[in-house]
């Protein structure tokens, strides 16, 4: 039988993977960036502190990058609290966890660990086997040359080939480069040809020395722009009349398509509707997959309220993951129906306003008798207060004591001051989300907070996860264990 610190263990993990879930530190609608951080510093000291081994096993799950950094910081920062055990376990899910997240994040993470004057031996064989296994090198040396100069420096690694170690350290030392990016970005000093073979973070400096017309450049460096270039580049190409700078709706992931479908004006999403419907259900399928149709009968209730804005740093995410996730649910249902909270039918044209009246769409929902109801909102309820808690535990205690209906919610703005995500009643799961497209898997892990499972279900969950992510992999300070 689970004590009840067993219980306590359960509920606090649960509570810091919303938060990795949903929280990035930056404004929210009701809640500033301090109080972000402030909250988030909180809650990252008390796990490490608390459940080591499920506060590293967290970086398996789909947190988000910043917090997975953080998580990896706080480990390396604690090293000399850890097992030998311990350090073997980290290690393989720090490296797996940072082999899957951008570069520039975890440049990001070794300029914040040589700020902090973490240069254990155990950071030092991180870095050295992260950089060991990039792809390629010398690219890095240009697009990311500061932070891989300084992420060795701190590391006290010396950079692969003399050729290499020149570039970073005395670019002039030689006349020409063997290395083609290299010497690409040599000749780009003097010849503006060669600057659009340069990756656009380079380019775009060597532009600007040069003196070339914003939307000349734009045009030219546009096959070399990556995915998410290409999608922070189209206002700036709209207004500079660069149309070379085309976002292709067919590889983009979902919630960042419904971010950009959001961002066009309502005159535009009416006049590409085919278009950008066609996209976004293309882009739901590739993430149900097999699955599709397998849910049976599916209500949503969808927050279209106008704290779905966001903030600036933020700008209308929350209905960003509403309007994916409406997309996944269709795909995932057999039948299916959805429920925003403005009234509106009309999913593409969807804008933030008005109250949130969830209590009212909610029994709209339950009246459809699904098989599950999916509420996706900031758990703001307004309209009237409290209605949605209450028509949810009349529901759960009374007309469904079966459960024959399963009812989550799923809230993609994190609370600063609750140290959570906002939650709608204690009858039903709550559980962070970010992107639309891990809506599968959290409702696999609000099931741990429905029935107040205990850390063991969890913990073999966590396990199983890690297990996926990391293979058999050796562990970078399995060769190289620190005190």
């Amino acid at each position: 039988m689970e004590s009840i610190g067993d219980l306590v263990a359960a509920d606090d993990v649960l509570l810091f993977v919303n938060a990795a879930v949903t929280a990035t530190g930056q404004r929210e609608f009701h809640s500033s960036a301090g109080a972000q951080t402030l909250s988030l510093d909180f809650l990252h000291a008390y796990m490490v502190g608390n459940y080591r081994d499920l506060y590293a096993g967290v970086l398996a799950l789909d947190i988000n990058d910043h917090n997975a950094a953080i998580v990896v910081r706080r480990l390396l920062e604690t090293t000399g609290e850890a097992t030998a055990a311990q350090r073997r376990r980290e290690g393989r899910l720090i490296a797996a966890r940072l082999t899957a997240m951008p570069p520039q994040r975890v440049y990001r993470l070794f300029d914040t660990l040589r700020r902090a004057r973490v240069n254990n031996r155990r950071t030092r064989a991180v870095v050295r086997d992260w950089l060991t296994a990039r792809p390629d090198l010398a690219f890095d040396a240009v697009k990311y040359r500061g932070a891989l100069k300084r992420a060795l420096r701190h590391a006290h690694l010396l950079p692969p080939g003399g050729e290499l170690g020149d570039f970073l350290f005395k670019p002039s030392a030689r006349p020409h480069y063997a290395t083609p990016v290299l010497e690409t970005w040599r000749r780009a000093h003097h010849d503006k040809s060669a600057l659009y073979g340069l990756p656009y973070t380079a380019a775009e400096g060597f532009a600007a020395r040069h003196g070339i017309p914003r939307e000349v450049f734009l045009e030219r460096i546009a096959p070399r722009l990556t995915r998410a270039e290409t999608l922070r580049l189209q206002g700036s190409a709209r207004r500079h009349g660069a149309d070379a700078v085309r976002t292709d709706l067919s590889r983009m992931p979902l919630t960042r398509l419904a971010s950009y479908v959001l961002s066009l004006p309502l005159e535009e999403r009416a006049h590409r509707r085919a278009e950008l419907t066609e996209a976004l259900a293309a882009a739901a399928g590739r993430v149900v997959g097999p699955r599709r149709g397998s849910w049976g009968k599916v209500a949503a209730v969808l927050d279209d309220s106008f704290s779905a804005s966001g903030s600036g740093e933020k700008r209308r995410r929350p209905l960003a993951v509403a309007l994916a996730a409406h997309h996944l649910l269709a795909a995932l249902a057999e039948e299916y129906d959805a429920l925003w909270t403005s009234g509106r039918e009309d999913a593409l044209l969807a804008y933030p306003f008005g109250p949130t009246p969830l209590g009212r769409r909610v029994l709209d929902a339950l009246d459809t008798a699904p098989s599950r109801l999916v509420i996706v909102s900031d758990g703001w309820d307004n309209a009237p207060p409290g209605l949605a808690a209450e028509v949810l535990r009349v529901w759960r205690t009374r007309l469904d004591p079966s459960r024959r209906t399963s009812v989550v919610h799923l809230n993609p703005v994190y609370d600063a001051s609750g140290f959570d995500v906002r939650r709608l009643s204690p009858t039903v799961p709550t559980a962070g989300i970010r992107d639309a497209e891990d809506l599968p898997a959290l409702v696999e892990i609000a099931q741990f907070a429905e029935g107040r499972t205990g850390p063991a279900g969890l913990t073999a969950y966590l396990d199983t996860r890690a297990a996926r992510l990391t293979g058999a992999g050796a562990s970078p300070e399995d060769a190289e264990d620190t005190t």
